[in-house]
């Protein structure tokens, strides 16, 4: 909802891309099911659907890049092995990063076979504004890291896939949720190398469940309810924190938020139900 308004408020073009890159947790259907959701809800997108699982070859060429310029590097870390460094590790705990301590970054144990390829992280700060919650900093090398940019069986990582993705479609603006605020200073970075200028972004509150969890499938979060689109509507609209828009049917409702959106983020409640942070220094 917040990108949407956000790209009819600023007469900007609302983009849907399907990341479908995790193919052995690709559920049949899913895609389809999420854009039909979409459509009943009102919420139509203005090119057609990209879908991360077609544009392999363009993840390629950036990781060929990468990796002619020595920014990539092999890994023969298990998970299991990155799991108990982070461990002992004192400043580690169960809601930070668990950062990669660089184990194979002058090479690989002989014998090891490659579990992954890594970014080979500068030791700087990076930093940028958000347009909702301001200037955010992070030192991606302490805080996180050798991120992965490519597993053993042939999948690439979020990371790379968005900015790769981002840059090839024009993408200038992103709204998300804030469970991805940390991911933002290793993708502006990602960016930087690739010698791309990284969008702007705006992270809103995640909707959580009486547990403290994020509502999603994996948390057993319920399947929205769509025969009544406009009470959806509006209970996303509330978790922004807005006021209930006296709104008979979701055109009205479209056109009423939308309006108000465009009046800026002080007509919303959202730094008073944030706070969620992460680890910036």
């Amino acid at each position: 909802m917040a990108s949407f308004l956000d790209a009819r408020a600023h007469r900007g073009q609302w983009l849907v891309r399907i990341e479908d890159l995790d193919t052995p947790r690709t559920v049949q259907g899913a895609a389809e099911l999420i854009l039909q959701q979409l459509s009943g809800l009102g919420m139509h997108w203005d090119r057609e659907v990209a879908y991360q699982s077609q544009r392999l070859n363009l993840y390629q060429q950036a990781f060929d890049a990468l990796l002619a310029a020595k920014q990539v590097y092999a890994c023969g870390c298990t998970r299991r092995e990155i799991a108990d460094s982070a461990v002992s590790q004192p400043e580690a705990s169960a809601h930070s990063e668990r950062p990669y301590p660089g184990t194979c970054r002058s090479g690989a144990p002989i014998g090891r076979q490659a579990h992954s390829w890594r970014l080979r992280v500068p030791n700087e700060t990076i930093c940028f504004t958000d347009r909702w919650l301001g200037l955010q900093c992070q030192e991606v090398a302490r805080v996180v890291g050798d991120f992965v940019l490519k597993r053993a069986d042939g999948i690439w990582s979020y990371q790379l896939a968005v900015v790769v993705d981002d840059a090839e479609q024009g993408v200038t603006d992103i709204v998300r949720g804030e469970d991805l605020l940390s991911s933002t200073a290793r993708q502006q970075l990602l960016a930087r190398l690739l010698g791309q200028n990284p969008p702007s972004v705006l992270h809103v509150p995640v909707v959580y469940d009486a547990r403290g969890l994020k509502l999603s499938k994996q948390n057993g979060a319920q399947a929205l309810d769509l025969s009544s689109p406009l009470t959806v509507l509006q209970q996303a609209w509330q978790a922004l924190g807005f006021e209930k828009l006296v709104a008979s049917n979701i055109e009205t409702f479209w056109s009423m938020a939308t309006q108000i959106w465009g009046q800026g983020p002080e007509r919303a409640n959202l730094h008073g139900i944030h706070h969620h942070s992460y680890d910036a220094r």
